[in-house]
C-alpha cells in the first residue's frame, strides 16, 4: 500500500556538522513518506562551517536539492534558526531553496506559521555572540565525547530542562500566534517534540534529530501529527508508514561546492 500524501512535512533541527546529526535517518523519512511542501523549520546546520560535514549530511543535502527540482512538484521552504544566521544566500545556491525568516500559509481552511522559535529564547535572541560561543564549545565536547555521545545528549536535555525552554518557547509561540491571528504554530529549536493548544490556538514543537529519540511533523486532512522516527535492531521506522527498502541516491552535492 502507497503511503499517504502529506500537505506538508516539517523537520528542524539536524545540526548537519555536528557529530550527533542523525542526517541517515532524516534522509531516509524524507524517502519514504510522500508530500507536497516539505519546511525546514530550522538549524539544519551546526554552525557555518562546512568542513564539518559528514558524508551522509552531503546526501542528506543533495536530497532536498532534488526534492526542490520544479519537475518534483514539492515546495521546499527553509526556514532560518539560530544556527542557520547569515546563510540565506548560500543555502539559495547550494540546495535551490529559498530562505525565509518565518512562513505562513492557509491550508484546509486553518492559516499556518512556521518559525524556528529561538525568536521566544531571550537568552540566545538577544546575543549572538553568546549562541556562536556556546556553539563551538558544544561541539569540541562532542569530539572529546565518547561513543554515542553520552554526555553531549545529556547536557543538551539538562539544558533544555534547566533554561525552561520548551516553556518558554511555547508561551512566546502562543501569544505570537495570537498576534498574528494564526490558527496553528510550528517551532523547532528546544529539540522536544510538543503540542499545546490554549484559547483554540495549537502550538507543535517538530523536535530534533540529535537525539534518541528524533521527531518529525505531518499536516493533511486528518490534521497535525507528530511522529516518533525509531531505530530499532538497526532499522528505522516511522509511527505513520511502514519500513521500505531504503538506498541512496547516487547522486549528491559535492563537498566542493
Amino acid at each position: 500500500m502507497d503511503p499517504p500524501v502529506y500537505d506538508t512535512l516539517i523537520l528542524s533541527d539536524l545540526h548537519l556538522g555536528s557529530e550527533m546529526s542523525r542526517a541517515r535517518d532524516a534522509t531516509r523519512v524524507l524517502k519514504e513518506n510522500r508530500f507536497q511542501r516539505l519546511i525546514l523549520l530550522g538549524d539544519i546546520f551546526a554552525d557555518l562551517n562546512f568542513r564539518r560535514l559528514t558524508k551522509e549530511h552531503w546526501k542528506l543535502l543533495g536530497y532536498i536539492r532534488k526534492l526542490s527540482n520544479p519537475k518534483r512538484n514539492v515546495e521546499v521552504v527553509w526556514v532560518e534558526g539560530n544556527h542557520d544566521h547569515g546563510l540565506a544566500d548560500v543555502m539559495s545556491h547550494l540546495v535551490g531553496v529559498r530562505v525565509y525568516r518565518e512562513y505562513a500559509w492557509e491550508y484546509a481552511g486553518l492559516r499556518h506559521v512556521a518559525i524556528h522559535g529561538h525568536q521566544f529564547d531571550c537568552l540566545l535572541a538577544n546575543n549572538l555572540r553568546l549562541n556562536y560561543v556556546v556553539t563551538l564549545l558544544y561541539l569540541q565536547l562532542q569530539k572529546l565525547d565518547g561513543k554515542g555521545q553520552p554526555l553531549a545528549r545529556l547536557i543538551d536535555r539538562l539544558n533544555t530542562r534547566w533554561l525552561r525552554l520548551s516553556a518558554k518557547v511555547a508561551a512566546g509561540a502562543l501569544f505570537y500566534a495570537r498576534l498574528r491571528k494564526v490558527d496553528r504554530i510550528f517551532c523547532g529549536h528546544t529539540h522536544v517534540a510538543l503540542h499545546e493548544e490554549r484559547d483554540g490556538i495549537h502550538y507543535y514543537n517538530s523536535g530534533g534529530w540529535v537525539d534518541s529519540a528524533p521527531a518529525y511533523i505531518t499536516i493533511d486532512q486528518n490534521g497535525v501529527e507528530i511522529h516518533e522516527y525509531r531505530d530499532e535492531a538497526g532499522e528505522g521506522q516511522s509511527l505513520d508508514s511502514s519500513a521500505g527498502d531504503f538506498a541512496y541516491d547516487s547522486e549528491e552535492l559535492s563537498p566542493q561546492l
